[in-house]
């Protein structure tokens, strides 16, 4: 811009000193009478005239070109500054009750700078972008633009719908990434209520999600998170987890530049838990989810709604994990601890425990040994029972913590455990 200011400036003036030489110097201007100078003194005046619009002009130019320059600079800047912040983003389509989703995050919100939110809708939905617009400034509206429909197997014609979603999460997450420049997204779909101390929880985990290259995200979901399955009395209760929970969940931009140029077409979610994206790395995972479902209606037509989602237990004691110690996540660390804490517990028969024939209150492991010996346990006990890829749901190291009759249990293989088996679906 500096350079373009400067060739104007010169030009303007070069053309101002030809123009006064001409008249000043020209032979017939000085050799005329009275009536020929009174002309060329109006002609010269007319001339300066326009030189001065022309320059005025120019220079009002150059200040346009001075805002825009400033504009983008202060666009650049604030892109430079977004490569260390988090935004929340929103999944979007045609749910006008993603206001009771957008109210409860803006109640917690504390600081826009620190967590600015993207609402990134997908459907032409007018009723749900309206709803979306009337929060104004509090948040910004994205609108994905491919609105095609998608050539879809006709053995899965009844999945369009997973196809559409897998599109529209790819389109949303290369705009906060690629366009607006964040370092970090935490993805809430538009049906999910969160926890008074949802950004806590998140911004206190995100340097151990950065430190430690064996974990790729953070989750605020417990699958197996009903009311007699958790420990309410201990909010702070973070763990490990290789399965993906989602629901939820917080990622880098560096995961996003590993994962965009294979993003699949359809059924994103259970795609990451595959092997070949999961990479043997882990997400964290709370005790008391932080989300919570209201969306019984969507594509999935309430698969696991009834049976399991609706009964999931929000966290309502507030806990600012920023104070907590949190390093005990740490690889290394949790593996020493959490591992060794799993085997060191009494062994006991699942017979013991529901006829209440054991004498202490401590926590207790029942071994698994087969598919079928862990779908039967996990169905006994009111657990989520399928497999991704051989993981079971909340698993880390294939064991499954959780609270039975107010005492921790963990089902949990032999010791001598190597790795999860993909048969296991």
């Amino acid at each position: 811009m500096k350079k373009n200011r400067f060739l104007a400036l010169g030009l303007f003036s070069v053309f101002v000193w030809l123009g006064v030489n001409h008249f000043l110097l020209d032979d017939n201007f000085i050799a005329k009478p009275n009536n020929y100078i009174d002309e060329n003194l109006d002609d010269f005046e007319l001339r300066l005239k326009i030189e001065v619009e022309t320059h005025n002009l120019i220079r009002e130019n150059i200040k346009q070109l001075n805002y825009s320059s400033h504009e983008e600079n202060y666009q650049f800047n604030k892109q430079i500054s977004n490569s260390s912040s988090v935004v929340i983003l929103i999944i979007a389509c045609n749910r006008p009750s993603i206001s009771r989703c957008i109210n409860k995050l803006l109640k917690y919100r504390k600081s826009k700078d620190e967590f600015q939110i993207i609402v990134s809708q997908d459907c032409i939905h007018e009723r749900t972008s309206q709803v979306i617009k009337s929060f104004g400034r509090d948040l910004i509206h994205i609108h994905q633009p491919d609105q095609k429909d998608i050539q879809v197997p006709s053995k899965e014609k009844k999945f369009s719908g997973y196809f559409k979603i897998s599109r529209h999460y790819k389109w949303a997450l290369n705009q906060v990434f690629n366009t607006y420049n964040y370092g970090t997204a935490i993805i809430v779909e538009d049906d999910l209520d969160v926890a008074p101390d949802f950004y806590e929880y998140f911004k206190a985990t995100l340097p151990i999600l950065q430190a430690d290259e064996t974990l790729w995200c953070v989750s605020a979901w417990n699958d197996n998170g009903k009311f007699a399955l958790i420990d309410r009395n201990d909010p702070k209760l973070l763990y490990r987890s290789d399965f993906f929970p989602g629901l939820g969940w917080m990622l880098t931009r560096k995961l996003w530049m590993e994962l965009m140029h294979k993003w699949p077409h359809s059924y994103w979610d259970d795609w990451m838990r595959h092997p070949d994206q999961r990479k043997g790395r882990s997400c964290i995972r709370p005790e008391l989810s932080r989300t919570k479902t209201f969306g019984k209606i969507g594509v999935s037509n309430g698969l696991f709604y009834e049976k399991h989602l609706k009964y999931i237990y929000l966290n309502e004691v507030p806990v600012d994990f920023t104070k907590l110690n949190l390093t005990y996540l740490l690889k290394d660390e949790y593996d020493n601890n959490f591992v060794a804490m799993v085997y060191r517990a009494p062994l006991v028969s699942i017979n013991e425990l529901k006829n209440k024939q054991i004498s202490h209150r401590d926590p207790v492991r029942i071994t698994y040994y087969t598919k079928n010996n862990l779908k039967s346990l996990t169905k006994i006990f009111g657990l989520m029972d399928d497999f991704k890829s051989g993981v079971p749901r909340t698993a880390y190291k294939g064991i499954i913590s959780f609270t039975y009759d107010n005492r921790r249990v963990f089902l949990a293989p032999i010791k001598e455990w190597h790795n999860y088996d993909p048969s296991w679906q």
